[in-house]
């Protein structure tokens, strides 16, 4: 029985499965294979990396420190959990169970991706991008575009007029905007493009053909069309969650399900790998506390509590 399974190998599980194996813990990291941060072509803004890095490469990276200190890293998709006596049993593909006496869940985010040609292609060269605060930087003084039309992608226009003087909101659906978000992007600075043809994926990025015969380029169009969180899991063991399904979370990292534990974009936070290291450093902190409360039969103390390791 491992000690804890990580369902999750981003960088937030796999941050975890480092900290747990080096407290010399038996940590299990189920790896899907299908993490958000394996498609981000460069990072600019991780931390120890001044010429940048890829999202992969970093994964790469996370997945040996971890293993050269004993964790154990296995490709599946969880499928199940379930309560066993005092632990979990976990079900991946093909019927494997894996038992442990701790869960931390880091299974994430899926991008919703908008209907355009090439996508990976763009998202490759950089003319496609899923997030301003990772990318703004480097739109600055292009022509942006915002793929999107309701409030969530308006804000996401705002935020990038810092990085630019022509931002566009890229509306589908005309009757879907508001006239209060069409003054607010007024207000703004930020333009409309409605009456949409097509938008087409050029030598240099995407192009509007517009239904009166202009055409636009931008040099980086943003989807600004939500996520899906991956906490189907959660269900299971009644974890609360929030009205978007981020799973719900206290100072420790921990559920209210007594022994699970959640860290990454699949908690409610900023959406950046900053964040969900320093979340998996602190649940697996926790998980070692309650651990080691649990094995010396302490009822007194709750995991993750001033009585616990909190670091130098």
């Amino acid at each position: 029985m491992a000690d804890c399974l990580v369902i999750g190998a981003g960088p937030a599980g796999l941050l975890a499965a480092l900290y747990l194996a080096r407290f010399r813990r038996r940590v299990v990291a189920v790896d899907a294979g299908d993490g958000r941060a394996l498609g981000i072509p460069r990072l600019n803004n991780c931390p120890g990396f001044p010429d940048g890095i890829s999202g992969r490469e970093l994964v790469d990276r996370l997945r040996r420190q971890a293993t050269q200190y004993g964790a154990d890293i296995v490709p599946g998709h969880a499928a199940a959990i379930a309560r066993q006596g005092a632990g979990f049993a976990v079900t991946c593909g093909g019927g494997t169970r894996l038992p442990a006496r701790r869960l931390l869940l880091a299974t994430g985010v899926t991008d919703f991706l908008p209907d355009l040609p090439r996508i990976k292609e763009n998202i490759a060269r950089r003319s496609l991008c899923l997030c301003p605060v990772c990318d703004g930087y480097e739109a600055s003084g292009k022509r942006i575009g915002v793929f999107g039309q309701d409030a969530h992608a308006l804000r996401e226009a705002i935020f990038l007029r810092s990085f630019s003087s022509e931002v566009f909101l890229l509306v589908q659906d005309p009757a879907a905007l508001s006239d209060a978000s069409r003054a607010q992007a007024a207000q703004a600075g930020i333009g409309i493009c409605e009456g949409i043809r097509a938008i087409d994926s050029g030598a240099s990025g995407y192009v509007a053909r517009l239904l009166d015969g202009r055409e636009i380029a931008f040099g980086v169009i943003y989807a600004a069309l939500g996520y899906a969180v991956r906490a189907e899991l959660a269900a299971t063991l009644d974890i609360r969650r929030d009205d978007k399904g981020h799973i719900r979370v206290d100072a420790h990292q921990q559920t209210n399900a007594r022994g699970v534990y959640a860290a990454g974009d699949v908690v409610h936070s900023l959406n950046q790998i900053a964040v969900a290291l320093g979340q998996a450093a602190t649940a697996a902190t926790a998980i070692h506390n309650d651990l080691r409360q649990e094995d010396e039969g302490s009822s007194a103390a709750q995991p993750g509590a001033e009585t616990g390791i909190t670091g130098g």
